[in-house]
């Protein structure tokens, strides 16, 4: 697996793992559509950095557009693919369904299409924690029933699940889901918790606290996260080791260890030195009151699970957060 395709590369994820991968000499395609869903400043300055290793290739091309996803997959026959592509935001998906339509549903099946034709040797696909809907056992385990999802985006993400395991199935294409949990770190997506209550503290603005602060999150740093993805990548699933007789896996990626939101507001005070003005509101329609992550599945596959503790990965959020608004406005 000498050369990867990393779809979304631009983006939050897609940047650090592509960096990871160069920096341990893999040949890196990268394809993102920079859309202004958030920040496109902030996209291309992640891929600058990217652009300084000469084994990076980047495409501009959107998932949804078949012919030219098409066109990019010739050539990458036995290569390994990391599908992070998609349109993100559980609040987003309320008022603009049609995007993630084109992105998580169309876009995921140009993708499994691409690696059938091409037969790559391992497609590792974003899902989420949000599938796990209003699931009320705890921590979530990738063996609870996962069929009502709250918000669209949640759907389509089981819907790749689904997808993922029918090609496996039909087409015996290696896959492998990892349901993210609230991943932060540097270079973080400027929609997230942690970007705009810094953003907002910092400008002395309100902070928008949800379901009134009653709210936990199984924040999971990205240095962990890159670490689960190349760990999986590692180890393509079989028939034998599948689910269901399919070359098809689900594994949670997250710290296992949730946080009270409030508590993670009092972290950002003390690394910022300003306290924040809070307006607290009703949960909102697709929210969920905690996650929680049961990682035992991953631990026992691949020797591996988050262990970054909140005060480290926030402190060194900010860090970055203050560096990088020196000399640039995303």
């Amino acid at each position: 697996m000498e050369r990867i395709l990393v779809t979304g590369a631009a983006g939050f994820i897609g940047f650090h793992l592509s960096r990871a991968l160069l920096e341990r000499d893999y040949e890196v395609s990268g394809i993102d559509n920079l859309n202004d869903y958030y920040s496109v400043r902030l996209k291309e300055d992640r891929l600058a950095q990217l652009r300084d290793y000469r084994h990076f290739h980047f495409h501009q091309l959107d998932v949804a557009e078949r012919p030219a996803v098409q066109e990019l997959f010739q050539g990458l026959e036995g290569c390994a693919v990391i599908h992070l592509a998609a349109q993100a935001g559980v609040r987003h998906s309320l008022n603009n369904p049609d995007a993630y339509i084109d992105s998580n549903l169309l876009g995921f099946a140009n993708v499994l299409e691409g690696c059938r034709h091409q037969a790559v040797q391992h497609l590792v696909y974003a899902s989420s924690s949000s599938v796990y809907g209003a699931n009320q056992k705890t921590p979530f385990s990738v063996t609870d029933p996962v069929d009502h999802p709250i918000s669209l985006y949640a759907a389509t993400k089981r819907a790749n699940e689904l997808m993922a395991h029918a090609y496996s199935h039909l087409y015996q294409v290696p896959s492998t889901g990892l349901r993210f949990f609230t991943v932060y770190g540097p270079w973080g997506r400027p929609d997230m918790a942690l970007f705009k209550f810094t953003q907002s503290i910092l400008a002395g603005s309100p902070i928008n606290v949800y379901n009134n602060g009653q709210m936990q999150r199984d924040f999971t740093y990205i240095d962990d996260v890159v670490e689960g993805i190349l760990r999986v990548l590692q180890k393509p699933p079989t028939t034998a080791t599948g689910n269901n007789g399919a070359p098809h896996k689900i594994y949670n990626l997250g710290n296992h260890q949730p946080v009270e939101l409030l508590d993670l507001i009092e972290l950002l005070e003390r690394s910022l030195g300003k306290r924040a003005r809070k307006n607290f509101l009703p949960m909102q329609p697709g929210d969920v009151p905690v996650t929680f992550a049961d990682v035992s599945d991953l631990l026992q596959d691949v020797g591996f699970r988050p262990q970054t503790p909140i005060e480290a990965g926030v402190q060194r959020f900010v860090d970055w957060y203050l560096q990088y608004h020196q000399t640039h406005q995303p």
